[in-house]
Formats: C-alpha cells, sequence, structure tokens
C-alpha cells in the first residue's frame, strides 16, 4: 500500500474517521490493528517478524530496566541489537554479502557457483529496525522509560505514517505522544492535509516526471553519455530522489497530523546548502541525526584528534550508504560523502585561510556577500549531484562510464 495511491487515501480517511470516534486507550489499538493491515498489505508472512523482533525488544527492554547486574543488562541490549541487525543483515544483505564474496574468488581464480536465495526484502525494516535500536540503546543508557505497555510499543514501532518511508522517529519524541490522549485541532487537521497534498504534488508531480528523464540518461534510450545526456540524468534525478522523500515525508507527517501526532521534518531546503555540513543538517534529517547520535558519537565523533575524526565521519558515511541499499553503489556514495565532509572539516581547519577569507569578504558589497553564498550552494549542489550518480546506477562500473564519457565529452 503506497502513500500515493487510491487505496491508501481510502485506508486513510476510514481509519481517520473511526480513530477520532474512539476515546484513547481503544484508538491506540485500533491504530495498532491498523498499522498491522497497512503492512501486511505487502505480504501478511511480514507480520510474524514485525511482531517477534517488536515482542522481543519490549521484554528485553524491561529486563534492562529492572535489572541490577551491568552484565546481565548489555546481554539483553546485545540480544535485542543482534536480532533487530541479525533480520535487517539476512533480509536486506545476505544475497548481497554472498555474491560479493563469490565475485571475490572467481578474482583469485576460484571458479564458484552459487545459487543465492529468493529472499522478499519487508517494507520498511530499515527504518523500524533504526527506530527500535534508538529505543533500546535508550532504555539502556537510562535516557528513557520503557514503555509499559506493549501496546504502546508496539505502535510506537508500526504505526502507518512513519512504517515504510519514515522519517524515523525517536522514542523521546514520539513515544510519549502514543502514551498521552489525543486531542481534535482542527487548525493541524487541516495543515496535515496540505503537507498530504503538497507530498503528492512532489511525489507525483516532480519526482516521477523527472525519473522519466532520469531513467532515459542511465539506460542509454537518451543516446551514448555525453556531457548532456550526464547533466540530464544527474540533474533530474537530484529532483526526482528529493521528490520521492520529501513528497513521502510529507505524506508521513501529514497522515500523523490527521492522527493528532507531529513527526520531524525531515528536508529543509536541501540544495540551497553552502557546505556538504549544512547539507547533511537538511537532507533526510531522521537519518542523519540518528547515524550522529547513535553511530558517529559512540565511535568517538570529533574527539581523538583529526585521523580519528577523518575515520568516524567516513566509517559513518558508508554505513549510512549500505543503509540505504545492498548494492556497492551505495558503499561507493557514502564513501563519498565520507570523504568529502572529511576534506571540507580539513580545510576549515586552515584558520588563516578562513581569516584571510574573511577579511577578503568583509571589503565585498552586500550583494557580493549573496553572489559569493550562491557560488558555495551551486558548487555543493553539483558535488551532491556527482553522488547521485552512483547512487542512481545500477554499478560501480556504469557510474563511473556515466561519469567519465559524460566529462570527456563535451558534445
Amino acid at each position: 500500500m503506497f502513500f500515493d495511491t487510491l487505496i491508501y487515501l481510502l485506508f486513510l480517511s476510514v481509519v481517520v474517521a473511526v480513530y477520532w470516534r474512539l476515546g484513547w486507550r481503544r484508538q491506540n489499538a485500533f491504530l495498532l490493528v491498523a498499522s498491522y493491515v497497512f503492512y501486511g498489505w505487502w505480504d501478511w508472512r511480514f507480520l510474524g517478524l514485525i511482531f517477534l523482533s517488536t515482542v522481543v525488544d519490549f521484554l528485553c527492554a524491561h529486563y534492562i530496566e529492572s535489572s541490577t547486574n551491568e552484565s546481565q543488562r548489555k546481554v539483553a541490549l546485545a540480544t535485542s541489537v543482534a536480532l533487530n541487525l541479525g533480520f535487517l543483515g539476512y533480509f536486506k544483505y545476505c544475497n548481497f554479502f554472498v555474491e560479493s564474496f563469490a565475485q571475490v574468488l572467481e578474482g583469485m581464480g576460484i571458479s564458484v557457483s552459487i545459487n543465492t536465495l529468493q529472499i522478499l526484502l519487508p517494507p520498511g525494516i530499515s527504518f523500524y529496525t533504526f527506530q527500535a535500536l534508538a529505543y533500546i540503546v535508550d532504555v539502556y543508557f537510562r535516557r528513557l522509560k520503557p514503555a509499559s505497555s506493549f501496546v504502546d510499543y508496539a505502535l510506537f514501532i508500526s504505526l502507518f505514517p512513519h512504517l515504510i518511508a519514515g522519517p524515523i522517529q525517536r522514542p523521546s519524541h514520539l513515544l510519549p505522544q502514543v502514551q498521552a490522549a489525543r486531542a481534535y485541532d482542527s487548525e493541524k487537521f487541516f495543515n496535515g492535509l496540505l503537507l498530504i497534498i503538497t507530498g503528492l504534488f512532489r511525489k507525483c508531480v516532480i519526482a516521477d516526471n523527472c525519473a522519466l528523464l532520469a531513467d532515459g540518461a542511465f539506460s542509454g534510450k537518451l543516446g551514448e553519455p555525453n556531457l548532456a545526456v550526464v547533466a540530464i540524468g544527474a540533474y533530474a534525478f537530484a529532483w526526482q530522489i528529493y521528490g520521492d522523500f520529501s513528497g513521502y515525508s510529507n505524506i508521513a507527517r501529514g497522515s500523523a497530523q490527521l492522527l493528532g501526532f507531529h513527526f520531524m521534518v525531515n528536508f529543509r531546503q536541501p540544495y540551497l546548502a553552502v557546505s556538504l555540513q549544512d547539507f547533511w543538517h537538511r537532507w533526510h534529517i531522521s537519518l542523519s541525526t540518528w547515524l550522529r547520535d547513535y553511530l558517529y558519537i559512540p565511535l568517538g565523533g570529533n574527539r581523538g584528534g583529526e585521523w580519528r575524526t577523518f575515520c568516524n565521519l567516513l566509517l559513518t558515511m558508508t554505513i549510512g550508504g549500505v543503509w540505504h541499499g545492498a548494492n556497492w553503489t551505495f558503499v561507493v556514495w557514502g564513501m563519498l560523502h565520507g570523504s568529502w565532509l572529511a576534506v571540507e572539516r580539513l580545510v576549515s581547519r586552515f584558520s588563516q585561510i578562513g581569516i584571510r577569507v574573511q577579511g577578503w569578504a568583509r571589503t565585498w558589497s552586500d550583494n557580493n556577500l549573496w553572489l559569493l553564498t550562491w557560488l558555495q550552494r551551486v558548487i555543493i549542489f553539483h558535488l551532491v549531484c556527482l553522488g547521485w550518480i552512483f547512487f542512481r546506477a545500477e554499478s560501480v562500473g556504469q557510474a563511473w562510464h556515466f561519469f567519465y564519457y559524460g566529462v570527456t565529452r563535451l558534445q
């Protein structure tokens, strides 16, 4: 059940109509059933997966909270984390690792015959897994009290507006909303409808039409790669992926708002960023802040010297790339962004350059400073578009072929 389909709009209308006629506790139970219906729409067998992980996480969180034995608390934490990452790794990355291992062996001259499994990817598993991991980690570090009601926790994990495409909800933000009564607010309801309409416009008008151009460029239907074809493909895909992600996020936020919930803003005009760090403060904010708080900072963040910081940035962004999909193209995309962030940080450390630039900039007029800002935006936008080539391509070889011939063939 996709957000941009008639069946979803009918489903949402029925859920909202029934929901506001129920009391708080019944609202939660009803929403949980509705969310499971929504999730099981693709394949009812996926319900067993999300239900099992929900049960285990709920029990582990309460054991962590009640136990005074640190070793036992760590075992419970490890059990929850291993189960969630195990499910994610098996369903999303099993074939990827098997095929990659086979390619390595063949590169060494060892002939292998491996039949990969026909594994169906559960919808939204990347999103609800990260949400569950944030919950169990917050409980372990006593930043959050575990949910006392299983229905409340299960609803926090499976609430259908965020279940398939995010935004990834923080436990400290969404769980209290689930555990408290919601009041109908006509103004927020209307704003929710506007969010859904703008989301549908971004997805159906901008993203879907840009996808036609991007698909034509990357598939070769527009001809062999040259500067024009690469520019069309990169620019079209940049707006396609922005329209897709931000459109789905707006529909999710709007749907949640119709039910009295508030979801975080996930995109803030990312293509107006003046640096790559600024871009990641604006793009897929729920993911970038999750990676920062649950991966980058625990790895050491910017503590431990510049070299350690660069390694942490590279590892964090590489994992962020892999999170998007099981392909080496996503690995390269993540590594590119990690490397660029590290270089950007290194350049900013040259204080003398910064002082000279600032002194030079102060001599400019306001109009020239405005021009400098837009120059930065253009540069960052094109760096991001370069990364999108690898994100969109079917393979690293295709991405390199597309880029190389694009910059060497001017006509």
